[in-house]
């Protein structure tokens, strides 16, 4: 499977312009057919406490946007965006775009209660894995990075390649770095962190997203600017790995809790 990770400069509380910036980083890139797109946490507005901006009209345009960039290029897309829950509290979501028009939803379980996330967005209550090109994935969102039972009880569950998409400060970025390692080793999985770089009114962010090998190799590392990092996954070769060393058999399922 070919994974391509989109590293943003997010524009602050503006769709239109990361909408641009998306197309036209794409337009330097190939993605095959059947491959994976993976965007950042709140890639159209950035990572705001501001729900009338996260939760307005840009959702309307951001789905759109994404629902034809999946079905024209015929490829997965995973995108941090934000919903709104009927008479509740918005979502922060990774939301999975399929070229056949299906959506997924998957709503971070662990809202940054330090920033004010848990005040403003409701907390998911379930993992989510799909299928695509044989492989189970299961997308997380940044601050879920932090929590390893929730990333233990998705590969216990089956999945094979997981997904953080974030808004990560510079000034934890060693935490990030050394997370996404440990995600990929402990669970013996293919491991995609995509992160934003650039600044917004508050923070600053160095970007390091990575794709990371089961074994806690990395593939590919975006560095601190905007652009696209590729890499391409071998289920054969997990599979493997997982059998040659089966660490996860030793698994006690029932230390894992309610997740």
């Amino acid at each position: 499977m070919n994974v391509l990770a989109l590293q943003l400069d997010i524009v602050w509380h503006d769709p239109a312009a990361n909408i641009e910036k998306v197309r036209r980083l794409l337009e330097r890139a190939h993605i095959p057919e059947g491959g994976m797109l993976v965007l950042p946490e709140m890639f159209a507005t950035g990572f705001s406490m501001d729900v009338e901006q996260t939760s307005g009209s840009s959702i309307s345009i951001t789905n759109e946007f994404l629902i034809a960039l999946s079905r024209d290029r015929k490829v997965c897309v995973v995108a941090g965006v934000v919903s709104r829950q009927q008479n509740g509290k918005p979502v922060n979501e990774a939301a999975v775009y399929l070229p056949d028009g299906k959506l997924l939803r998957y709503q971070k379980i662990h809202p940054f209660t330090p920033g004010g996330e848990s005040a403003n967005y409701a907390a998911g209550q379930q993992l989510l894995i799909f299928d695509w090109q044989g492989f189970k994935v299961a997308p997380f969102v940044c601050y879920d990075l932090r929590f390893p039972e929730v990333f233990r009880a998705a590969t216990h569950r089956g999945a094979q390649v997981l997904i953080d998409i974030a808004n990560w400060p510079v000034a934890r970025q060693e935490h990030w770095t050394t997370l996404l390692r440990a995600r990929a080793i402990e669970n013996q999985a293919y491991m995609i962190g995509v992160n934003r770089c650039g600044t917004d009114p508050s923070f600053s962010y160095a970007g390091g997203s990575q794709i990371i090998g089961p074994r806690g190799g990395i593939i590919a590392d975006a560095g601190p600017r905007e652009g696209i990092i590729t890499a391409s996954l071998c289920l054969d070769a997990l599979n493997e790995y997982r059998r040659d060393l089966p660490f996860l058999a030793d698994l006690r399922p029932e230390f894992l809790g309610k997740v």
